[in-house]
C-alpha cells in the first residue's frame, strides 16, 4: 500500500480482501473445522470492523451531500446489518448449527454491499472530491484502522452498535 493511496483505490483494496477472508471463514466453517472457524472469525471480524467504522467516522462524512445522501444511509443500514451478523457469529459456537448459514449471510451481504459502494458511491466520490484529497482521505481511512487496531480486538466495538444505524453526521 502506497502512503499516498487515493481512498477509493484503499477502500476497494478492502473490499477484495475482505470478501477473501469471508469466503476463508466460509470454507472453515463448511469443513466443521472449529478452530480455524474461531481464528478466521477474529480476523475477519477485526478486519470487517475497522473496515466499517473507518467509513463511518471518516469517509462517509467526507462526502456527504445532497447527491451522496441516498447513497450513505443505505450504506450505513447495510453496515448495520453486518454488525448483528458479526454480533451473532461471535455469540456462537462454530459446532452451532446457525453458524455455518449466518456465515454464508455475513459473506453474500458484505460482497452486495461493496458492489453497491464500488457501482454508486465510489463514482459519486471520484466527482466530489479532487485527487489530492481523495489521497487525503486515504492516508485519514489508514491512519484510523491502524488506531483500531492498535486497540485490540476491533470487532468487539461492533457488540454496542447493533441497536439502530450510525447516525449520518
Amino acid at each position: 500500500m502506497k502512503i499516498d493511496e487515493d481512498v477509493v483505490a484503499v477502500l476497494t483494496r478492502q473490499h477484495r480482501q475482505l470478501e477473501s477472508q469471508l469466503k476463508g471463514l466460509l470454507d472453515a466453517a463448511e469443513a466443521a473445522d472449529p478452530v480455524a472457524s474461531g481464528m478466521m472469525l477474529a480476523a475477519a471480524g477485526d478486519e470487517l470492523s475497522v473496515h466499517i467504522l473507518a467509513e463511518e467516522h471518516i469517509v462517509y462524512p467526507a462526502v456527504l451531500a445532497a447527491r451522496t445522501e441516498g447513497i450513505l444511509l443505505e450504506s450505513l443500514e447495510e453496515h448495520l446489518s453486518l454488525k448483528r451478523l458479526l454480533a451473532d457469529l461471535l455469540a456462537l459456537a462454530p459446532q452451532d448449527t446457525t453458524f455455518l448459514p449466518k456465515c454464508k449471510v455475513l459473506e453474500e451481504q458484505a460482497r452486495h454491499h461493496h458492489k453497491e459502494e464500488e457501482e454508486h458511491l465510489f463514482p459519486a466520490m471520484r466527482r466530489l472530491l479532487d485527487e489530492p484529497s481523495r489521497r487525503a482521505l486515504g492516508a485519514s481511512v489508514v491512519a484510523h484502522e491502524h488506531a483500531l487496531h492498535a486497540k485490540g480486538a476491533p470487532r468487539e466495538r461492533v457488540l454496542n452498535e447493533t441497536a439502530a444505524a450510525a447516525p449520518l453526521v
